[in-house]
């Protein structure tokens, strides 16, 4: 399928604050077809300029109640009926759709929350794979409830507490599900979305990686100009290596790499980096050590948003330098810089509905997002900026790139700074959280567990605690060990170790790390916490 034709296909979410919204795009690009999610609050021109096949309206913490609560624009629904789209709300969604349509919300009775059994009430439309008594587990999350729907709507599934399930008004192409069917914790809400989408809505699948591949190539051909160069900022991760092959495919060798040591990074990352992309890669990389730069800048700042400021700052910087250095050599200016920034970086990187901003809460701000300087001379090539980390890895599966490569765990563009809980120039902080990291890493790979897991890292805690090692008492400092599973790092669950690897690792580590005799495990999925500590 082209791009045209893909984009004619495209499922929009309007994105109102849900922690599962992301996962609405994810389960829908599993599907084969092209999904994006902007702001819910944002304009009728935005949502009408992207010419969506179906809307969806997410979930949320708001009620419809409340004077700020967020909702589709003006002139919304007269849009989506003239022009024959179809409209899916889930749960704050679907109260949305049916208090703007003249029907009542009301604080529920009995509140909806967790695992919930419902019935099939109508078999057509939504269940119309089903039939009428057909009973299904799903996940609820909501007080509020539906008394009295729009003229026009009918109930096609009712809770087993009695409340509206799943509502629809076929003739005006309105649907609505009161539960969350993007998530694990719905079974059989993966069929329920398949069947909306091809069966009720007749969206066709198409949306494949080697087509993005070849659109992307096009689009950064038709932006970079014949002459121009490009910059590209290599962190050694995924992200940016994958970004740049992408681009040197497009421009050739008016693509310059360079890869900046900044003094955060991994024991021994920078030597084994840089002998990937020369011998596997065959990326042109010039390698800047600037790692004084960067720790002078950093010495005595604690707060975490502070310290990726600087940061990314700081790269920004190297980068308009190396330029000026490119300029005298070629004998003109480049003019762009390539990054790695993925669609989940862009998502956390946004504030919510209704809190006079755009959509979700700022979690924390990217050095890649929003950490760059207002007044950055390079202009941004973000490739993959629309793709998740796994349909990343399937991208550079095209292209050639390395399996053991594509493999490696996610790494922050901050690097060890957000590792280091605190000021990163600490009492040897870094050199210990590096040992700590090497060997817990390392007892992974030996375990034959490294692929199965997402991600796993060291954290270094602003603590000490009293120990005793060889017969003396010792006031050392502690490190928590980190490791979770996840498809798209949006999500994730802590991983469960066996306690003799644990113990064999905890021993390595206050045996082999001087001034350490602690090692904690961090339990924590996503939500509620992040997967980063800061």
């Amino acid at each position: 399928m082209d791009a045209k034709e893909v984009k004619s296909q495209l499922v929009l979410i309007l994105d109102y604050g849900s922690q599962y919204t992301h996962l609405i795009t994810r389960r829908i690009r599993a599907l084969s077809v092209f999904s994006l999610c902007i702001s819910g609050t944002s304009t009728l021109k935005s949502i009408t300029d992207l010419n969506p096949r179906v809307v969806i309206l997410s979930g949320g913490p708001h009620s419809v109640h409340t004077p700020d609560a967020p909702g589709f624009p003006a002139g919304f629904v007269e849009w989506v009926e003239s022009n024959g789209v179809f409209v899916l709300g889930i749960c704050y969604g679907l109260q949305l759709i049916v208090q703007r349509l003249g029907g009542v919300v009301m604080v529920g009775e009995k509140q909806e929350y967790g695992k919930m059994e419902i019935e099939v009430e109508k078999a057509c439309g939504l269940f119309g794979s089903k039939k009428v008594g057909d009973k299904q587990e799903v996940w609820m999350s909501h007080g509020d409830e539906v008394a009295k729907l729009p003229e026009g709507f009918e109930v096609v599934a009712q809770s087993q507490q009695g409340s509206v399930a799943a509502i629809e008004n076929q003739l005006r192409r309105f649907y609505g599900l009161q539960y969350h069917p993007e998530v694990t914790h719905s079974p059989e809400g993966m069929e329920t979305l398949r069947f909306f989408l091809f069966n009720v809505c007749g969206v066709n699948a198409g949306w494949a990686m080697e087509d993005v591949v070849d659109e992307e190539i096009k689009v950064i051909k038709g932006t970079v100009g014949l002459e121009d160069h490009v910059i590209c900022a290599l962190s050694g991760g995924v992200d940016s290596t994958v970004a740049a092959t992408l681009v040197h495919k497009a421009i050739g060798d008016r693509l310059h790499c360079v890869f900046v040591d900044n003094g955060l990074l991994r024991y021994k990352e920078r030597e084994r980096v840089m002998d990937t992309f020369e011998r596997d890669l065959h990326l042109p990389v010039t390698c800047v050590d600037a790692t004084e730069q960067f720790l002078s800048k950093l010495k005595g700042v604690e707060d975490p948003e502070m310290k990726r400021k600087i940061i990314g700052k700081e790269f920004i910087c190297i980068f308009d330098d190396f330029a000026q250095d490119l300029e005298k050599k070629l004998g003109r200016k480049p003019s762009y810089l390539v990054q790695g920034t993925l669609y989940p970086d862009v998502i956390e990187s946004c504030p919510p509905p209704g809190s006079g901003r755009t959509h979700s809460h700022t979690i924390k701000s990217h050095h890649n997002v929003g950490g760059l300087p207002k007044d950055m001379k390079l202009k941004l090539i973000e490739p993959l900026k629309l793709l998740f980390k796994d349909e990343v890895r399937q991208m550079g599966r095209i292209l050639n790139v390395p399996e053991a490569f594509l493999k490696r765990h996610p790494f922050p563009g901050p690097g060890l700074a957000v590792r280091v809980l605190g000021d990163v120039t600490q009492e040897n902080a870094l050199d210990i959280l590096r040992q700590v990291d090497e060997i817990f890493i390392q007892s992974i790979k030996d375990a034959g567990l490294y692929d199965i897991i997402w991600q796993a890292f060291a954290v270094f805690l602003p603590i000490r605690s009293v120990g005793v090692q060889g017969d003396q008492r010792t006031h050392s400092h502690v490190v928590s060990l980190r490791a979770v599973t996840s498809q798209d790092g949006m999500t994730a669950d802590w991983y469960p170790f066996e306690h003799k690897f644990l113990n064999d690792v905890s021993r390595k580590i206050c045996n082999s790390v001087r001034g350490v005799n602690r090692v904690v495990l961090d339990i924590t999925s996503k939500p509620p916490s992040t997967i980063e500590w800061e």
